[in-house]
């Protein structure tokens, strides 16, 4: 039986599987015919790190998953590519590194005092890049990552409030329980009034996540020691390889994602209209607006309904449609064949 720890109310409870599972289904009631528009978005894993980010709230998760949805429908963060943020890679200041940590996990490298833009919009446009590039590249077995952030050259004026609070906010509402440990390597002194600013903004569950490291400090350095190979782990960080952020190589990997990427949106947009072509067949046609995001959607339109506008149906991320590697292509659903679902969706 596997059980789970769960806060509620500060007092802290159990949930066997069977619990966790009737949870899930709970917020996929909630959430209505949005699941079969977007059903890739509220697998099992998906809505399960909603649930765990509220605790095991339903209504908490099923309100946080539905602007999540929302978001995604009208950012379409799976569409962007390199080319639209390539200036704001330039200095190094977000990448992901070519190494994992000992549990297999994706690393992204954060170097705020590299900032090199003033446009708060497309700084953030670059963060969500790299997030679904991380996530797109994560191992079958994993969730979450790790964020490196270097603060070599950090100033009061290096990062506003204002995007410090919208990179928050983003990472933590659209991408819950993907960070597993955020490190802070080497702040300066004067970054504890700026931390004492943006504290607020952070969940008590990603605040704890949290760890100061001091490359002076040899309590703090063993942080680094247990979950790195220091071989591997870059010299700027107290590692061995001195190797640093080149830009052409990194260009050209992010350039082969992206056609990876695409294959993959092109793919499930493929599956999700021979899908609807099949149940088109077996029961009223139906679609989901934007206001029914907004809105509790406990029961299917009415086929006498006006008609609502279509959502667009590329806004499938790429790694929503990765085979489980191990099983049997496909699976049975409510009589319709479709590709097993990679645990490491989007959302």
């Amino acid at each position: 039986m596997n059980i789970v720890k769960s806060k509620g109310n500060g007092v802290e409870k159990s949930l066997s599987f069977e619990e966790q599972k009737a949870k899930i289904n709970e917020v996929r009631e909630i959430l209505g015919p949005m699941v079969n528009m977007l059903p890739n978005l509220c697998s099992d894993a998906s809505v399960s790190r909603y649930l765990r980010a509220r605790n095991w709230n339903v209504e908490k998760a099923s309100k946080m998953l539905k602007e999540s949805l929302k978001w995604r429908l009208e950012y379409k963060p799976e569409t962007i590519r390199w080319d639209d943020v390539a200036h704001e890679a330039e200095t190094g200041k977000i990448y992901r590194a070519d190494y994992l940590d000992k549990n297999g996990r994706a690393v992204l490298v954060m170097r705020p005092g590299f900032q090199n833009t003033s446009s708060s919009k497309g700084q953030i446009r670059y963060l969500v890049y790299c997030m679904e590039n991380a996530i797109f590249n994560l191992a079958a077995n994993q969730e979450q990552m790790v964020w490196l952030i270097d603060f070599q050259g950090w100033t009061m004026g290096s990062v506003s409030i204002k995007v410090t609070r919208e990179t928050a906010h983003i990472l933590q509402d659209y991408y819950p329980e993907r960070l597993a440990l955020g490190i802070l390597y080497n702040p300066p002194r004067i970054f504890e009034s700026f931390w004492k600013v943006v504290r607020p903004f952070l969940e008590h569950k990603t605040y704890k996540k949290v760890k100061f490291v001091y490359s002076d400090n040899t309590e703090s350095q063993k942080i680094m020691t247990d979950l790195f190979e220091m071989d591997k782990l870059e010299s700027a960080f107290g590692g061995h390889n001195p190797a640093g952020f080149d830009l052409n190589k990194y260009a050209e990997k992010m350039k082969e994602d992206d056609q990876k990427m695409s294959a993959f949106v092109e793919s499930a947009s493929s599956v999700f209209f021979q899908e609807q072509s099949h149940v088109s067949v077996l029961q009223p046609e139906f679609s989901v607006t934007e206001h029914q995001l907004e809105s509790s959607s406990d029961s299917s339109p009415s086929s006498d309904a006006e008609s609502p506008r279509r959502v667009d149906t590329k806004i499938l991320s790429a790694n929503e449609m990765k085979e489980q590697p191990n099983c049997k292509n496909t699976i049975a659903e409510s009589g319709v064949s479709r590709p097993l679902i990679h645990m490491n969706d989007f959302a």
